[in-house]
């Protein structure tokens, strides 16, 4: 088997990515080496793609991207106990240092530490990945696709942002219907929302709204305010759990003025600037409960997720716009940069399969899917 792999890089201080060939990684002790057989790419991706002003302070080229993943363990390292060559597994991108207060606490999600695959290190657009063995989890090739486990990890941010609250017999108002967006649509249905609204400027993704269950979709730039026309969709009211997922300036502030005396906002899109609230009229006097998150709980919400997908309660499915090869890469990215397509996943042509090495002799089993995982709401 050849030494020599293929990658997707970024190899200069410039827009663009290039397809190269490096060599396959060697793994460390608590190591284990993925074949990758589908891989998601993110906004992050896009972001360093671009080559912006947040990855070009953040991103030492030259880089594999990528941390969004599914594949096979072909290889492990020799303290590794719970991975086993043949596993089918995804890996949670954070690697955290186990030390520091929040991940004492159980909030690793914190973790000050952190590098993250694709970014602080080499990913997993690539034929092969190396990942230590703390950050693997396995996945069940019967119950869930090579392209649905490569999402988990985004599709886990919604589900930490959406049932970090109740929503059962609530109405919930989803701004932005980029891909994590569109996910928390499908979670609140799921979990017996009465009414799910979603709100986008881009009428291909309120289709997709529509497709994963939402009540009913509202374009801002129509005419008419968009908080009444909510208002008048839910039978008068306000909303109860207003999720804001698209940083834009803009709906935040929407989403203050849509959510009801005494309601909830969550917000977890990512503004680009600081953002101006009028904090004494749209929190205060409405007594509003708000919430800011970020990620995902390592590893709370990885059981969640794999319920939801595992047993389809939640079909991702429509949101998966088309699979690319390496070589297909930077006109992906401008369909994503144009708001074209909703989710890509790449899949690497592996040209020769890798012997398997080194089996542990332990493992803790943990392919049963666990059925308890989740509460809805």
């Amino acid at each position: 088997m050849s030494s020599m792999m293929r990658a997707i890089r970024k190899s200069k201080s410039e827009q663009g990515l290039t397809v190269e060939e490096i060599p396959v990684p060697s793994i460390k002790p608590d190591e284990v080496l993925v074949e990758v057989e589908a891989a998601g790419i993110c906004g992050t991706d896009l972001h360093i793609w671009k080559w912006d002003a947040w990855s070009s302070q953040r991103i030492k080229p030259p880089l594999t991207l990528g941390h969004e993943f599914s594949g096979t363990i072909v290889e492990v390292g020799s303290l590794v106990e719970h991975g086993c060559v043949g596993d089918f597994v995804s890996a949670e991108s954070h690697i955290t240092c186990g030390m520091c207060y929040q991940c004492r606490t159980g909030q690793a999600h914190l973790c000050p530490r952190t590098k993250i695959l694709g970014v602080d290190l080499d990913g997993a657009f690539a034929e092969y990945v190396a990942v230590p063995e703390k950050v693997i989890w396995q996945n069940d090739r019967e119950r869930i696709s090579a392209e649905v486990a490569a999402i988990q990890e985004p599709f886990g941010n919604a589900v930490f942002a959406t049932l970090n609250q109740d929503i059962t017999g609530k109405s919930v108002a989803i701004l932005g219907c980029g891909p994590i967006g569109l996910f928390s649509v499908g979670i609140a249905k799921a979990s017996g929302a009465s009414h799910v609204f979603a709100t986008d400027i881009n009428n291909q993704r309120l289709n997709l709204a529509t497709t994963m269950g939402a009540t009913a979709v509202f374009n801002p730039t129509d005419e008419g305010d968009i908080v009444e026309r909510l208002t008048t969709a839910n039978q008068g009211q306000r909303i109860d759990v207003v999720l804001e997922m698209s940083g834009s300036p803009i709906a935040i502030n929407t989403a203050f003025r849509a959510a009801r005396h005494g309601g909830t906002v969550v917000l977890f899109g990512i503004p680009a600037d600081p953002v101006e609230i009028d904090i004494a009229e749209n929190m205060i006097f409405k007594n509003l409960h708000v919430t800011a998150l970020n990620g995902r709980r390592i590893f709370e919400t990885w059981f969640k997720t794999r319920w939801l997908l595992a047993n389809k309660v939640v079909d991702v499915t429509p949101l998966i716009t088309k699979t690319i090869t390496f070589d297909e890469i930077n006109d992906a990215m401008e369909l994503l940069s144009r708001g074209e397509a909703c989710k890509l996943v790449l899949k690497p042509d592996l040209r020769e399969p890798r012997a398997p090495s080194i089996v542990p002799t332990r493992r803790v089993n943990d392919h049963e899917t666990d059925h308890t995982a989740v509460r809805h709401g």
